[in-house]
């Protein structure tokens, strides 16, 4: 089971979703928003008790009461992939490294960013041979693991 696999100690990870087709989803506080077909990805930390175990644990499931705007998300796309890097504060790094990636773009402002000064933590790719270029650019900056979910 992949919960086992996941390490309980302090990091960052970046979660990538598919969405088969476009959709319109309630994100909380943002609102009622369009979202395109394609490739998502979402930068996050856990540095709270359970480290990154207990935060990646809750993103596998659906949340009974929705606290983070990918709850929100996650309802209506598939997550596919799971990469992060144990004891390294990186969402905000990568979150701004990805954005300049050719292909990839910023969705929704403001999502997943309330408290930090990034534009959002929501990164858009039309096609999944971008994450290979995204997979090439984060390892350059750090130790980046990488789960598939099955």
């Amino acid at each position: 089971m992949l919960e086992e696999r996941l390490p309980p100690v302090a990091g960052s990870y970046l979660l990538w979703f598919f969405l088969a087709r476009r959709q319109t989803i309630a994100i909380g506080r943002l609102g009622v928003l369009e979202f395109k077909r394609g490739w998502y990805g979402y930068c996050g930390s856990a540095y709270g008790p359970g480290g990154l175990k207990a935060r990646l644990g809750h993103h596998l499931r659906v949340a009974d009461r929705p606290h983070w705007h990918i709850d929100y998300f996650k309802v209506k796309a598939s997550l596919r992939l799971i990469w992060l890097e144990k004891h390294a504060a990186r969402e905000h790094l990568w979150s701004n490294l990805l954005e300049q990636l050719p292909g990839f773009s910023l969705p929704c402002p403001g999502f997943g960013a309330s408290d930090c000064a990034c534009v959002s933590h929501l990164l858009y790719c039309p096609a999944r041979a971008g994450l290979r270029a995204a997979a090439a650019e984060l390892a350059a900056v750090g130790t980046l693991t990488r789960l598939r979910l099955p």
